[in-house]
């Protein structure tokens, strides 16, 4: 299987943006689910840093409605830890912190110096992975169709790749390096349409932990959920709208990355990937690859890709119960019984093998990625030169990758010698010699 677009991934299709969990806007500082003194701090600790604000602006930074924080800036200006300096339209004043407000925040700072959006109690959050789980999904052929439709995979792929993803439990992919296992895996959550919500930040017995990762969360645009079913004007601003996500986790991953990141210089938490990918997938790429051996990893998850929940401890000492709601997929270039025993491969219930193409996919990548790269036809007598003289003759298997790399060394020869792009067995032998090289 080869990309047809190797920077692109195929765009949503428009019944994609929808959703039945919205988070509904709170309308009293009870329904926030957080403490007058949670709110304060945030408040004193912004306007300690941003100087001046007026109350709409602190009400966008901690994604609050502006109705229930003038209560609260109203009650902070009678206790003098703030002080009106300009009045605005709207009912609307600048606020400034006094020096016993700054005093305040800074006592606030001393428990979590975290400033921005207000956190999300921990059971709203459960309930909305509940809600939104990937088990609700069940891609059809032609949502498979559609998130795969720039790869070129075998049918016989294909028919073994729907059920395995429809089961949402989990998958290897196996096979030789450059036969597409991680772009398969990286389209495989394409097959989900629907979108997600999540809160940007979880209060969870007492500490701050972050869960939204601009790096791995991909936001729904405005203008896409003005088109789509949503009402966008009463959500909870504490959460984000997002496409169900997909991380990626390679030969860099240990076992701190699955646990809970406290920075103690600023008493903020992280969550985990595996807490971060839920309600979408969970790649760990090259497995067998890691630091840890694969069995401490296997180890760590056999219990939670059985009961679908993990244990993850705070800071605090307190253990927490936490959502494991996610396809997981394990990629590797060696058999999984060289990795795992035999009880954690009955956990992961789908085995697939990405193959080394046939020649006919071989030659169909060729004409495939040619015009893709400025070739303005395909020379087949030179890719049968191609085929015999460094492939057949040499007993060398074909992957999916080549023929793209292979025409990406004529490519670069032509642009530095200054020749028209073409492909000729000259150029073919120019590529082979440098790429084959060492292999």
């Amino acid at each position: 299987m080869s990309l047809h677009a190797p920077s692109t991934l195929p765009s949503f299709s428009t019944h994609g943006i929808k959703t039945a969990f919205r988070p509904k806007a709170p309308v009293d500082l009870e329904s926030t689910g957080l403490s007058l003194a949670m709110i304060e701090g945030l408040i004193l600790k912004y306007l300690t840093a941003a100087g001046l604000a007026s109350g709409r602006r602190i009400a966008e930074e901690l994604g609050l409605p502006f109705g229930i924080l003038q209560d609260v800036l109203r009650r902070l200006k009678e206790t003098r830890l703030v002080s009106y300096e300009n009045t605005l339209p709207g009912n609307d004043f600048e606020y400034r912190a006094s020096d016993t407000g700054r005093d305040r925040a800074m006592s606030y700072a001393r428990e979590t110096a975290y400033i921005g959006t207000a956190p999300v109690p921990y059971k709203p959050y459960l309930e909305a992975v509940a809600q939104q789980t990937i088990n609700n999904e069940h891609p059809k052929e032609s949502d498979l169709r559609r998130a795969f439709s720039d790869l070129l995979v075998s049918e016989e792929m294909f028919k073994m790749l729907g059920p395995a993803i429809n089961s949402g439990r989990g998958m290897f992919l196996y096979g030789p390096a450059g036969n597409g296992k991680t772009s398969i895996a990286e389209r495989i959550t394409r097959c989900f349409g629907t979108t997600v919500w999540i809160p940007k930040v979880l209060l969870i017995e007492g500490q701050i932990v972050k869960l939204f990762d601009p790096v791995n969360h991909e936001p729904v645009e405005e203008e896409e959920r003005k088109g789509s079913l949503l009402r966008t004007e009463d959500y909870d601003k504490r959460w984000i709208h997002i496409r169900r996500p997909t991380l990626v986790a390679g030969g860099e991953l240990t076992m701190e990355n699955l646990e809970i990141h406290y920075d103690a210089q600023n008493r903020i938490c992280e969550a985990p990937l595996q807490m971060k990918s839920n309600m979408g997938t969970l790649l760990i790429d090259d497995f067998g690859r890691q630091r840890m051996p694969p069995i401490e990893l296997l180890n760590r998850w056999i219990v939670p890709l059985e009961k679908r929940y993990d244990f993850l401890k705070l800071p605090n000492g307190k253990v927490v119960r936490v959502p494991f709601d996610q396809l997981i997929l394990f990629s590797t270039n060696l058999e999984p019984k060289q990795l795992v025993d035999e009880a954690f491969l009955r956990r992961i219930p789908y085995k697939i093998e990405a193959k080394d193409p046939t020649e006919p996919m071989f030659r169909k990548m060729i004409e495939i990625f040619a015009p893709i790269l400025g070739f303005k036809q395909v020379n087949w007598k030179a890719v049968d030169y191609l085929i015999a003289t460094h492939y057949t003759a040499k007993n060398r298997p074909m992957r999916a990758c080549q023929p793209r790399d292979l025409l990406l060394q004529i490519r670069n020869y032509c642009i530095y010698h200054q020749v028209p792009l073409e492909m000729t067995e000259e150029y073919f032998d120019h590529a082979c010699k440098n790429y084959f090289t060492v292999m």
